[in-house]
């Protein structure tokens, strides 16, 4: 046990240890495939001692998913990201963005089942806390004189964080597929992209 674990009281050791027995469950396999008995019984207790500190499943699940969202882990990352130029800036934090992804594989999959199995609903309690952080990294954008477009800086957080989540998802699903020659760089090849589009530059 650590000792920030007993320092806690015995009500909050309990109620930590039903969120990281759900939180294990909920990741193995899935959110409606998890009772709240699995639970009580991961956690060492009686299914009647997890309603003195949860009254659902999903309330247990909505603490999780406001403790442990990928956000708290990645924005922070992105934010400490250097360069001196918009292209380094930007390629430093794609790959501060996809490193944490790719070291902590579990924040993806508690995206996934809010994404798939809540269809995001979760998401506006995060809003107030994430919003102004992410808005924070896109004023760094702005920091560029003249080399990036007047982009209102919510649309190009979003575009940032959809690009590097895709190609992070992507890796994942075509690992080893790829033609020969097209995954070494890959990453700085989408921050590319990112930075200046498909289209020929005349």
């Amino acid at each position: 046990m650590s000792i920030e674990t007993t320092s806690l009281s015995k009500s909050e050791r309990t109620r930590r240890a039903i969120l990281e027995a759900a939180y294990s469950l909920f990741l193995d396999q899935g959110y409606h495939a998890t009772s709240m008995r699995q639970i009580a019984s991961k956690a060492g207790l009686a299914l009647g001692g997890i309603y003195n500190h949860f009254g659902s499943k999903e309330e247990i699940f909505t603490a999780i998913f406001t403790e442990k969202h990928p956000y708290h882990q990645i924005v922070p990352l992105i934010a400490a990201s250097e360069g001196e130029t918009v292209e380094d800036f930007t390629h430093n934090a794609a790959h501060a963005l996809v490193d944490a992804l790719g070291h902590h594989p579990d924040l993806l999959n508690l995206m996934l089942i809010e994404i798939v199995e809540f269809k995001g609903k979760h998401v506006p309690k995060l809003f107030d806390s994430i919003f102004p952080k992410i808005m924070e990294i896109g004023t760094r954008f702005n920091r560029f004189n003249g080399q990036v477009r007047p982009i209102p800086i919510p649309l190009l957080m979003r575009a940032f964080l959809g690009m590097f989540f895709s190609y992070y998802i992507t890796e994942i699903m075509l690992a080893g597929l790829m033609p020969s020659g097209t995954q070494e760089e890959s990453l700085d090849t989408f921050a590319d992209i990112f930075l200046n589009g498909v289209k020929r530059q005349f």
